[in-house]
């Protein structure tokens, strides 16, 4: 296990399509804040998030299907990360990449307006209450999100934790922030299976399904009308 895992940070360090910045160079005028279009896609596309992205399944399906977008898998774990990108190189993919870093760092990753939307898939609830500033929907991580969003970028959540997404709907309801969609049980709410949400299904997706848990979905932003 150890040789492989060590085999996989050499493949990623190699693929270029992959950025394993230190933290100290990300809190020190990183390069790519700001320029990801520019200097990582060499493109103007909207770009993408997923935040936790694990082996990347939902940053390399999106980018098969939409083209016209640029996406960013971002997860602490290179070992996880290395499957998407392989994938992606072995594609010959343009419009998908992969940063490896914490995501408290994001604002630091990324620029003022530089994304367009962030998915959040399956994240830890993190329910204990010593642990609720590591929730990927605190404030803090709302502000986060805000300061890199576009003005209409959009925030989705998909979770099998109704305690997640019970938390984040009173959030988003008590900061009078937009919610756009909101399903607490996927399967069941939309009858029509021809949309994003059930065409890319994830191998934790499918672990949580088959212990009868129910998929919930929030999709919302940070624009007042």
């Amino acid at each position: 296990m150890a040789r492989k895992k060590l085999a996989r940070f050499e493949d990623n360090q190699n693929f270029e399509h992959v950025i394993e910045p230190t933290r100290d160079e990300v809190l020190h005028n990183f390069p790519l804040k700001g320029n990801w279009g520019k200097d990582f896609f060499k493109n103007s596309k909207p770009i993408i998030l997923e935040l936790g992205c694990g082996k990347g399944e939902y940053t390399v399906a999106m980018a098969k299907k939409f083209p016209e977008k640029n996406f960013i898998g971002i997860d602490v774990k290179g070992s996880r990360i290395w499957y998407g990108a392989s994938e992606v190189h072995e594609a010959k993919m343009d419009n998908a990449g992969f940063l490896r870093t914490q995501i408290e760092l994001i604002d630091d990753c990324f620029g003022e307006n530089e994304i367009s939307e962030i998915w959040i898939t399956f994240p830890d609830p993190q329910i204990k209450h010593k642990r609720i500033k590591h929730r990927l929907t605190h404030p803090e991580m709302l502000a986060r999100y805000k300061s890199i969003l576009k003005e209409d970028g959009l925030v989705h959540l998909k979770t099998d934790s109704e305690f997640l997404h019970g938390y984040t709907v009173g959030l988003l309801q008590m900061m009078e922030l937009p919610i756009y969609e909101a399903w607490f049980d996927i399967d069941k709410q939309l009858v029509s299976k021809d949309n994003l949400l059930h065409s890319v299904i994830t191998h934790y997706e499918n672990l949580f399904r088959n212990k009868g848990k129910a998929i919930t979905y929030l999709k919302f932003g940070f624009k007042n009308d």
